[in-house]
């Protein structure tokens, strides 16, 4: 079943994370995950948080967040256009329980992503090339979100660098790991413990010898954590 059991909670779509987590982790100004996830003046949220006043974000919501991210860095348009858009998904989407969620239905990584980007570029008046640009930007993001057998996303790997196509996917975060905080890739090693340590003077040697693993899975999970220029 795709849809969330409320007598069972699902641990990715409890609220885990402050505004500022997901910020932080998405590479995001404060300002703009508070203004998709609550709305402002008459303009509604591009998503459904799991919790509002105070805002607390679920893993589902971050996985959303990620590809809101994804079109942001192609195009700032405004929050109404896209909301927009992302209701026209909502409305064509073939399967009841994506209502909800409707970024995060397998259908966008198939024609739905076709019906979006259409719909979407439509809005704001962007040229068949712009469109592909965005068509290939939330490919990128979309293969960064891994499924369970039901559709529902389970793991999420976090961009790490600007350079978004074909960057490495060596930090992961998974609401079953670490308690959902971001995590070197097959590991449990939160990456904000390895960026403190390096930040204290321990070498990416010290720490790849310290913790058995490799010099560049270290060095990006530090990149990941203080956004150093890649």
């Amino acid at each position: 079943m795709n849809h969330v059991n409320h007598n069972q909670p699902n641990l990715r779509a409890l609220p885990a994370y402050s505004v500022a987590e997901v910020a932080h982790y998405l590479n995001l100004p404060k300002s703009t995950v508070r203004y998709w996830a609550m709305g402002r003046d008459s303009y509604p949220p591009l998503i459904e948080a799991a919790v509002l006043n105070p805002v607390a974000l679920s893993f589902l919501n971050l996985v959303e967040l990620h590809l809101l991210a994804a079109i942001r860095r192609e195009h700032t348009v405004p929050m109404h256009k896209v909301r927009r858009a992302i209701d026209y998904l909502q409305e064509n989407t073939r399967n009841q329980s994506d209502k909800l969620h409707p970024l995060l239905s397998e259908q966008l990584q198939t024609d739905g992503l076709d019906l979006f980007v259409e719909q979407y570029g439509r809005l704001v008046n962007i040229s068949m090339e712009g469109q592909l640009a965005i068509r290939e930007v939330v490919q990128a993001a979309l293969r960064r979100i891994k499924r369970d057998t039901s559709g529902l996303p389970v793991k999420l790997y976090p961009f790490t660098r600007s350079r978004i196509v074909n960057a490495p996917e060596m930090v992961v975060i998974d609401p079953a790991l670490s308690a959902g905080r971001p995590v070197i890739a097959g590991t449990g090693l939160a990456t904000e413990i390895i960026a403190e340590r390096c930040k204290a003077g321990e070498t990416v040697a010290e720490l790849a010898r310290d913790y058995g693993r490799q010099k560049t899975e270290i060095e990006e999970a530090i990149r990941y954590e203080l956004r150093a220029a890649a």
